[in-house]
């Protein structure tokens, strides 16, 4: 990280705990399923340069809602930015997992490693976005991923974190890990195609089933094992052997 303490803003006092952005508009826009209301999002910074930049995107679009301090624990979505995930990090991430009211997204330069990335995922964090690739419409659409309950990772990034856990399966795994949850073939298959990178449209295709199949199946591995997103489930798979 590049300094000692995540910060929200220069105007912010000091070096407590991390803080969230102290921006609110007020244009109308509709979020889905709630009439009237905008997405709200807590924004936090590993320095004051990087929040300025994030707030400065976000704070023109209509969609948005940032919120004061006052009100972070309730926004709808926990932007995280940094350099690198280090141990400062993952202790804002783990504390924002155990809260309910929010979904954390992070926007980083780098990962260091596979570890570094798993650990992200492992303390709840549902999206993650390059920072060289933190434009506005890409910071709003991770906004709105978040909030719409959908993971979003990148396709290398994906590949890096398989890599990683499948890595750690060869090197741990108990055979006997397998009788921890069962899948169906069809279940099994899906993952594998959300492994490959496909999306639902694709992994519809490949198996002659409808988009809305694809995603109940899905849904309801997720909901079962109770995981957090597509991405959790494919690590939890791989990591007891069910694909």
């Amino acid at each position: 990280m590049h300094h000692a303490q995540i910060t929200h803003s220069a105007a912010s006092s000091g070096a407590g705990a991390p803080q969230p952005a102290a921006q609110a508009l007020h244009a109308p826009w509709t979020t889905p399923g709630t009439p009237g209301r905008r997405v709200t999002v807590a924004v936090y910074a590993s320095d004051p340069i990087l929040h300025v930049g994030v707030v400065h995107q976000l704070r023109q679009r209509p969609e948005i809602e940032l919120v004061d301090d006052a009100d972070a624990d309730r926004a709808q979505v926990s932007l995280v930015t940094v350099d690198s995930v280090d141990d400062e990090t993952a202790a804002l991430l783990y504390r924002l997992r155990h809260n309910s009211e929010t979904r954390t997204g992070l926007v980083v330069g780098k990962f260091e490693s596979g570890d570094a990335l798993q650990r992200a995922i492992e303390c709840g964090v549902t999206a993650v976005l390059r920072r060289s690739e933190a434009d506005r419409d890409r910071l709003l659409s991770l906004v709105l991923a978040i909030a719409n309950g959908e993971g979003m990772l990148p396709g290398d990034l994906l590949a890096k974190l398989l890599d990683h856990v499948g890595s750690l399966q060869r090197s741990t795994l108990d055979p006997r890990a397998a009788s921890l949850a069962t899948l169906t073939p069809r279940e099994a298959d899906m993952l594998r195609l959300v492994s490959d990178g496909l999306d639902t449209a694709e992994i519809a295709r490949k198996t002659s089933y409808s988009e809305r199949t694809v995603k109940n199946v899905l849904h309801e591995v997720i909901t079962r094992l109770q995981l957090r997103n597509r991405t959790h489930a494919v690590g939890y798979a791989l990591r007891n052997g069910l694909i």
